[in-house]
């Protein structure tokens, strides 16, 4: 079995006062992809933000490598955990080498000199997110699919070993969605990186994910490896939704087809 980098045990997440999801388990894995799945405002954001250490819990704890969270001071655990949320801003004109230096800052600070190792993370972090071509581009003139590469690279380029994304295929086509999720799998499979992941589309989450949590009416529905969690009970539960469930003969990944009712007629 994987390493376990991250636990979240009897978690109470929310925000403003209000509890969100109550006694939550969950667990982060070296190699291992972990995807979020639920229906909007479930809390699958606030969930991940919360075991980020952005988001104070409201019970229950998060340790990382053994350590509470909150014993970690804020470089000590940036240097452990990445987080990209589901959008971010930069200053006008930065190029995607300036963003991918900020990453570094978790390890060096705003203003220390640049050394070697940092050159090698950057580098690396380039080259894992196929990012290289981009670098003396500025942000703001990349598609949609370039400059969440390019924000990826940013938070690689940390070196940390947990990396949480918060809906990393939002606005982008089908086509550059696969593209960020083909990065996240090798992130994972190459170099051990265990990957928390909240996506919207469960046909990516079965093709992607070595465990799926169901998140729905307040706590974990259900969790577990995409052919135990990904049936028509689980869905209509959690989503309202009746499907058909049935696995795709040439890749063996699920999917899942809304049940049409007597009354729907295609024309």
């Amino acid at each position: 079995m994987s390493d376990v980098r991250l636990v979240a045990s009897d978690l109470d997440v929310g925000h403003g006062g209000r509890t969100v999801l109550k006694r939550v388990g969950l667990s982060l894995r070296s190699g291992e992809i972990t995807v979020l799945v639920g229906p909007n405002g479930c809390g699958k954001s606030t969930l991940l933000r919360t075991v980020a250490g952005l988001l104070p819990p409201l019970g229950g704890e998060v340790r990382i490598d053994g350590e509470p969270l909150g014993s970690l001071g804020r470089r000590a655990l940036s240097q452990r955990l990445a987080f990209l949320p589901q959008s971010s801003q930069s200053p006008a004109g930065v190029t995607v080498r300036e963003l991918v230096r900020h990453g570094r800052y978790a390890h060096r600070g705003a203003l220390a000199r640049h050394t070697a190792e940092d050159t090698e993370a950057i580098d690396w972090a380039l080259d894992v997110t196929d990012a290289r071509p981009l670098v003396g581009r500025r942000l703001d003139e990349l598609s949609g699919g370039e400059r969440q590469r390019a924000w990826l690279a940013m938070v690689l380029a940390q070196r940390a070993d947990i990396l949480l994304l918060d809906e990393p295929t939002t606005y982008l086509d089908m086509r550059h969605q696969f593209d960020v999720l083909d990065v996240v799998r090798r992130l994972a499979r190459d170099h051990g990186i265990a990957c928390g992941v909240v996506l919207h589309d469960l046909m990516q989450a079965a093709a992607y994910a070595d465990e799926v949590v169901v998140v729905a009416d307040g706590g974990v529905a259900a969790a577990g490896a995409p052919a135990d969690v990904i049936n028509p009970e689980v869905i209509e539960r959690a989503f309202g939704l009746r499907v058909h469930v049935v696995r795709d003969p040439a890749t063996g990944h699920l999917a899942c087809f809304p049940q049409r009712s007597e009354a729907t007629t295609v024309s």
